[in-house]
């Protein structure tokens, strides 16, 4: 490494139990555990988790799934050993190309599964009977999303315990290669580096997922995955198209935060930049990045209820 971390910058001692012992992870930690802990419980004791397991078992069984998981683990182990040719910033490389791999693998099982799953059993009918038992749409709405965040975190774990080993071996392969040394908690700190960047992936794939489900209460497969692609890419250009609407007309500056208030600035979710400057994504922005999507989340349920409740399932 030519740039020595940020992550050492304020201390020659810095390790990683001395990064993780630090109050902002340690509460970013609990709440993390607090929250999953409060998510499957949700579907252990309440009729929402009735559905969602469903919905999560038929996703995993999809062929999609298997494809996904399979060429993943595939595509990250074949950015581990590619050469980049980057003069000595491969490992920055490959974190750029697996995280995003990881994204879009995630986001095509979330999208995927919401336009199948919803969709599906509103043209079969088979969601006519699943609401004349005691579950309201809003629950069946509910338990549906819960399923396929299900899908995605299975989808989602491996693929980042799997990346998370590649990265410090790949730290351990570019010093050989490179001839520099580097010590065992530089390495450790590298690849910790990416954690932030998967947590971030979940995020926005959660958020992307909810949007689809709204749709899908309305629009068949093929139009739901349109619409979220371009708000996908929308949603990466939005910071782009406020800067530039600055310097243009009132009705151009009027669109452009038009389309960033009602679109997710998805852009918030990249960790590029971070990972080209050697730094770690402090937790208070990942604090400040779930709550927002958990608010959008929120409301993309809220058009969902408002979508679905007057649906015809006849």
């Amino acid at each position: 490494m030519d740039t020595l971390l940020t992550l050492f910058a304020q201390s020659d001692r810095l390790t990683v139990s001395g990064v993780l012992s630090r109050p902002e992870w340690i509460m970013t930690g609990v709440a993390s555990l607090v929250i999953l802990a409060f998510f499957f419980g949700i579907q252990y004791f309440t009729q929402l988790g009735v559905i969602a397991r469903a919905t999560a078992k038929e996703a995993v069984r999809q062929p999609i799934f298997i494809l996904l998981l399979l060429f993943g683990l595939f595509f990250l182990v074949l950015i581990t050993f590619l050469p980049f040719f980057s003069l000595g910033n491969d490992t920055k490389m490959m974190k750029d190309c697996g995280l995003m791999h990881i994204l879009i693998s995630c986001l095509l099982l979330g999208v995927w599964t919401a336009s199948t799953s919803i969709a599906s059993e509103i043209e079969g009918k088979t969601a006519m009977t699943l609401l004349s038992k005691p579950i309201n749409r809003r629950q069946f709405i509910v338990g549906k999303l819960m399923g396929i965040i299900n899908s995605v975190f299975m989808l989602w774990l491996p693929l980042s315990i799997f990346f998370l080993m590649l990265v410090f071996y790949k730290t351990i392969f570019e010093s050989r290669e490179t001839g520099e040394s580097m010590d065992l908690r530089m390495r450790f700190l590298l690849t910790f580096q990416v954690v932030p960047g998967l947590i971030l992936i979940l995020f926005e794939t959660i958020v992307m997922a909810s949007i689809s489900v709204a749709i899908s209460t309305r629009l068949p497969m093929f139009v739901n995955m349109v619409i979220c692609l371009v708000i996908f890419i929308l949603g990466q250009l939005t910071p782009l198209l406020v800067q530039q609407s600055e310097s243009n007309i009132e009705f151009v500056q009027f669109i452009a935060h038009w389309l960033a208030t009602i679109i997710p600035s998805l852009d918030n979710y990249n960790v590029q930049t971070a990972i080209q400057r050697d730094s770690l994504v402090h937790p208070e922005y990942l604090a400040w990045i779930g709550l927002y999507s958990l608010l959008f989340s929120a409301i993309a349920m809220l058009f969902a209820f408002i979508l679905f409740e007057d649906r015809d399932l006849a």
